[in-house]
């Protein structure tokens, strides 16, 4: 952030010749800049003792914190019963149209079929199975419908255009690829007719099938809501069942796939007070929409306030001392926590809109409206630290995090690239050996997990003895990377926040190195630089040299 602030020599009403009369009016503006100053960076109960007012912005926050935290509570309870029976409708639906599934999902997919008849009985059960649906389902799940019809079931499958049946060697397959797609009614799927009529279709050549799709929609109701005090979810599940062919390897992959759209239910009725309660909970989230947008005034305020106090105290030792504020005393007016206040207050105001959205079935974003309500709660909470920092004990956490962050920054930017290269290189020459190490996510959290000092002898004991070399190159690779990682990275890493908390606690107990601002608030006129003060500047964020002005009439203030 800039400030530019601009005096003229001819038009600065401020400037005064100094002179015996103009002393009292100097005296009498640096006085009432001082007073400001001290209260404008005193703590609540102390700006309640001086001036008896009452510290709005502290219960403002208070309060907030603990409506949003409710208000957290209660959609995660909801979100918990939402997030529950999709997962069970997904675990039954797999048991009723997957033939010989085990209830174990595999690495990426459902279930595998080895042979031809495999597949046609897989398939011929999830037609019977869907046919059947209302007769085997214990749940409330029934056919999706429009216009009072049952939507049809559609089952596409591609295959190469052209091809004959391989023999010994020789192979005769076109790349060019058809899709062929049929739709069957869920009534015409309760009879054998539909196997006579569709004989040819399932009659696969596996030597040319690449994939098969199978599309279908069923539609349900979650009655448990209506226990936590709210009107039942209506579901549309969207079910995708896929045969992966596409390897040719002898193993066809099933994956199982459901998106799940809910909606209000239409033409229900629900006796008791669900709907009262879902009124009582909508205006609940209105308040907290007022809550967050009253402390964003608030911090919104004090912000400008700052500013203009800064912009006085720039302009009075410009004309006074003929100097220009360090940046450490920038900082002082430029409060980090009323931006983060801020931006919590958004976040909960935006999440907040959403979940009253989803309250009243217009929206389904369950897993945005969370991370909107759970990010704003979080920071909230940590806005908390802010008001410890009045407390000497306290505040030691927050200067040593502080005066740490930007080195250990730089520590973690240089650290990183050789991480990234240890990532890589595991990737390309681990991953085929090692299923820790398939995917370049899969590499880094598997390093992550080995810096921590977790898993460590299963991933040495996975690494079979297939072929010596690479056996070899992981011992290597992990001696290396472990030693490097936790005797020297992470023990410097841990210097760097120790030696930055031994400086605060030194300071604590000889006192800290004082600024322009703290002397001027002191009542002290000496404002000259030493070689010392330079040096600490060095070792210590919140200290600097100031400088003096040059002779020109420009101020140029960067934050």
């Amino acid at each position: 952030m800039e400030f530019l602030v601009r005096y003229n020599e001819a038009s600065d009403s401020i400037r005064t010749t100094i002179s015996p009369n103009n002393v009292p009016e100097e005296e009498e503006e640096e006085e009432m800049l001082r007073n400001d100053l001290k209260y404008y960076f005193m703590s609540p109960c102390e700006k309640y003792r001086a001036r008896r007012q009452i510290p709005w912005k502290l219960g403002v926050q208070i309060l907030k914190i603990i409506m949003i935290t409710t208000q957290l509570v209660i959609f995660g309870l909801n979100n918990q019963i939402v997030v529950s029976y999709k997962e069970e409708n997904a675990m039954a639906f797999k048991r009723l149209f997957l033939k010989g599934y085990g209830g174990v999902d595999e690495d990426d997919y459902s279930i595998a079929w080895y042979t031809q008849q495999d597949v046609h009985d897989g398939l011929f059960y999830l037609l019977d199975q869907y046919g059947n649906l209302r007769n085997l389902s214990v749940g409330p799940v029934s056919y999706a419908q429009e216009d009072s019809e049952s939507l049809p079931i559609v089952i596409c499958k591609e295959l190469y255009k052209k091809g004959s049946k391989p023999f010994e060697e020789y192979y005769n397959i076109e790349v060019q690829t058809e899709t062929v797609c049929i739709t069957m009614n869920p009534i015409s799927l309760q009879d054998d007719k539909w196997k006579r009529d569709n004989g040819s279709f399932f009659a696969v050549d596996f030597y040319r099938f690449i994939n098969m799709k199978i599309t279908f929609q069923l539609k349900g109701v979650n009655l448990h809501t209506i226990r936590a005090h709210e009107l039942p979810d209506c579901y549309t599940f969207f079910v995708t069942i896929y045969l992966d062919n596409q390897g040719h390897s002898g193993l066809i992959k099933v994956y199982f796939e459901m998106n799940t759209v809910s909606s209000a239910c239409k033409n229900w009725k629900i006796s008791g007070t669900a709907q009262r309660n879902t009124h009582y909970v909508l205006i609940f989230d209105s308040f907290v929409i007022l809550i967050c947008l009253t402390s964003a005034v608030l911090c919104t305020r004090s912000m400008i306030l700052a500013i203009k106090l800064l912009q006085r105290f720039s302009r009075f030792f410009r004309v006074n001392y003929k100097r220009k504020i360090c940046k450490a005393d920038q900082k002082e007016f430029l409060n980090g926590w009323y931006v983060m206040v801020i931006i919590s207050d958004v976040l909960a105001i935006i999440g907040s809109i959403l979940k009253m959205e989803i309250q009243s079935k217009n929206l389904t974003s369950y897993a945005v409206c969370s991370i909107f309500l759970g990010t704003s709660t979080l920071l909230a909470w940590v806005g908390v630290i802010r008001y410890l920092g009045y407390f000497q004990t306290y505040n030691v956490l927050i200067l040593t995090m502080q005066a740490a962050f930007p080195k250990v920054l730089r520590f973690c930017c240089c650290a990183g690239m050789i991480y990234l290269g240890y990532t890589f290189c595991g990737w390309i020459v681990l991953g085929p050996y090692h299923e820790k190490f398939e995917g370049l996510s899969r590499v880094a959290e598997c390093l992550f997990s080995l810096v921590n000092g977790d898993d460590m002898f299963p991933t040495f004991a996975q690494f079979h003895e297939k072929s010596i070399l690479v056996w070899l190159f992981s011992r290597v690779y992990l001696y290396s990377f472990i030693s490097l990682f936790i005797y020297m990275v992470l023990s410097l890493f841990i210097a760097l926040i120790t030696d930055s908390y031994e400086t605060i606690k030194n300071y604590q107990k000889n006192g800290f190195p004082m600024t322009d601002l703290q002397k001027f608030l002191r009542e002290q006129r000496d404002f000259t630089c030493s070689e010392g003060s330079r040096q600490v500047e060095s070792n210590y964020w919140a200290l600097c040299c100031c400088r003096r002005l040059p002779n020109d009439d420009d101020i140029l203030l960067i934050c």
